[in-house]
């Protein structure tokens, strides 16, 4: 075969290629892509002709949504969401009471969610930690407080830390944002190829790749 066709030939189907991609419009690409290959987890994003996309995961009983615009950029989809809000919970109140206890307590009408928040209160260098019994709350030894950090298990992504002003009180309460169980995007990028969407999940292993299917 003559050499000189070789290159001739790529560079024909990279125009073709390029082509293709450059033929896709939001209405062509708006569908349902489901991941695939991930035991025991159901994960899907729908991209709709608006430009706008809705993402759900679900592993066993826990259920997150996420929502936000796409856009394309080459072969690229672009996923972003509104901000992520900087704290997942609200102080409620904080004081002092009698007693050598410091205390950490989560308060919300679902009692299911009480006991899955991770705690960690610090002191200088010193930072314990613990996890919120069936009635939200977990004790400490009394001392003074530098700062306080929450995460809800179900959510190990992100973590809420709280500054501590007045350093002297040993009880706190807490409460869930609405927005705890969101699934937030910035600038999230897959790749558009053969009825697919392929590159990273949200929530899943960031070392790994993962791919979504077309319905």
């Amino acid at each position: 075969m003559n050499t000189f066709y070789t290159p001739v030939l790529g560079l024909v189907a990279t125009l073709i290629m390029t082509q293709s991609i450059a033929q896709k419009t939001p209405k062509s690409i708006a569908g349902e892509y489901y991941l695939t290959g991930v035991r025991e987890v159901g994960s899907g994003i729908k991209l709709n002709p608006d430009s706008t996309f809705e993402f759900f995961f679900a592993y066993g009983a826990l259920d997150r949504m996420g929502k936000g615009t796409w856009k394309l950029q080459g072969d690229q989809i672009i996923l972003n969401s509104r901000p992520k809000p900087d704290k997942d919970f609200a102080l409620v109140k904080s004081r002092t009471v009698p007693g050598n206890q410091l205390t950490i307590r989560i308060v919300d009408t679902n009692k299911q969610l009480l006991s899955y928040i991770l705690v960690g209160v610090k002191h200088g260098a010193d930072i314990q930690q613990g996890t919120t019994n069936a009635n939200g709350q977990v004790h400490f030894n009394k001392h003074p407080v530098d700062a306080l950090m929450l995460q809800f298990e179900f959510c190990p992504e992100r973590f809420s830390i709280f500054q501590v002003a007045h350093k002297e009180h040993n009880d706190f309460e807490f409460r869930f944002e609405p927005w705890l169980m969101d699934v937030f995007f910035e600038n999230l990028s897959l790749t558009l190829s053969d009825n697919a969407l392929k590159g990273p999940h949200p929530l899943l292993d960031p070392n790994k790749s993962y791919s979504f299917q077309r319905n």
